[in-house]
């Protein structure tokens, strides 16, 4: 697929230029206003990184595929449910779209053109998808209010997966840590921030690597919810490409529904933005709502890798990013990007007078 393709329906972001070009440069400088731009408009991007190794990408997606391939009795041995989950594996049917019963976002959904609308989440059920979170985020040099889990990152049992685990999880996630964080630095740009202004922000953030996972011999009707309209808590979300399509996100400027379209090949990434993001721009960029559904691409890719790799499991692997910023920054909204936000809502009528009160980002993620 072509840029000019995928451009319809997300911009494509060239990391590259970021990096080997002066950051005062007109062609840096155009690119960091097309990533603010595309956040603002669509809350979120894709990102052509050639760091981003597809081998890389591959043996991640074959290790999450065999280790939720398990037996169930052995995926039970690396859940912490006396720590609600925040490390290691989280089965299926346990975590619930919190749309379903947020009046807001049930405000939004009906504001939607019916056509446009996410599959009906309204009957309060649990994604059947399974879970597994890893820590990637540097502990801070000082005391903080909002002391992280002590709990260490937990490493499957069985030896074929424990004994590429870690370096797996880590060369992957440092791979779309990296990514996010330039991200971060070219949307700063692109909003008249300093550079380092949204990264500095997050370098001691709670960061999880968290790879979800959705069975399609089980769940593969079409239509069948993986994961319910929702947004994400934190401040970016970067994912790498599924082998599987399902991922839909809504554009906050028209209310269209994007079936989100990654090339077959390549070294692109996924960028959406999240509430942290909204509150520190004060709503000029808006979390962007999103559902992972079973629809017919997803069932035409079932049946053609049933002929291309019949021996792999026919699980779809999300392989999730969670940048956080950190739990002591100060999040109150920018009064200039504020400013924006009022200029920009003025011709949208729903969710226009949300208020971002100021406080710790340890206060946002425990409201």
């Amino acid at each position: 697929m072509s840029e000019s393709a995928l451009s319809e329906t997300l911009p494509v972001i060239d990391l590259d230029v970021f990096l080997s070009q002066p950051t005062q440069s007109i062609r840096v400088q155009e690119e960091c206003n097309k990533a603010a731009d595309a956040l603002i408009t669509y809350g979120a991007l894709l990102v052509h990184d050639s760091r981003v190794s597809e081998e890389d990408n591959d043996a991640f997606l074959d290790l999450i595929e065999d280790y939720f391939a398990q037996p169930v009795e052995d995926l039970k041995k690396d859940e912490r449910p006396e720590i609600h989950y925040q490390v290691g594996v989280t089965l299926e049917n346990t975590e619930k779209p919190k749309c379903a019963v947020d009046v807001p976002c049930l405000d939004i959904i009906a504001n939607l053109d019916p056509a446009e609308r996410p599959l009906d989440i309204s009957g309060h059920h649990p994604d059947p998808k399974c879970r597994f979170f890893w820590k990637m985020g540097t502990p801070p040099p000082y005391e903080t209010e909002y002391p992280a889990l002590n709990a260490p990152n937990v490493v499957p049992q069985a030896p074929r997966i424990s004994e590429k685990w870690e370096s797996t999880m880590e060369k992957w996630g440092h791979s779309m840590k990296n990514a996010v964080e330039n991200i971060a630095e070219m949307t700063a740009i692109g909003l008249g921030l300093p550079r380092e202004f949204i990264k500095d922000a997050g370098k001691y953030g709670p960061h999880l690597l968290g790879p979800t996972a959705s069975d399609l011999v089980k769940y593969g009707q079409k239509d069948t919810i993986l994961a319910g309209f929702h947004t994400d808590l934190n401040c970016l979300t970067i994912h790498g490409r599924s082998r599987y399509p399902g991922l839909n996100i809504w554009a906050r400027n028209t209310g269209k529904r994007i079936p989100v379209r990654f090339p077959p090949t390549g070294r692109y990434l996924l960028v959406q933005a999240g509430k942290q993001i909204e509150h520190l721009t004060g709503g000029l960029i808006k979390a962007g709502f999103h559902e992972v559904v079973v629809n017919e691409a997803t069932l035409q890719t079932v049946e053609r890798r049933k002929e291309t790799h019949s021996d792999r499991p026919n699980i779809r692997i999300s392989s999730t990013f969670f940048w956080h910023l950190s739990s002591d920054y100060e999040l109150v909204p920018i009064h200039k990007l504020s400013e924006r936000a009022n200029a920009f809502n003025l011709s949208q009528t729903v969710d226009q007078h949300t208020v971002y009160e100021r406080m710790k980002v340890g206060q946002q993620v425990q409201k």
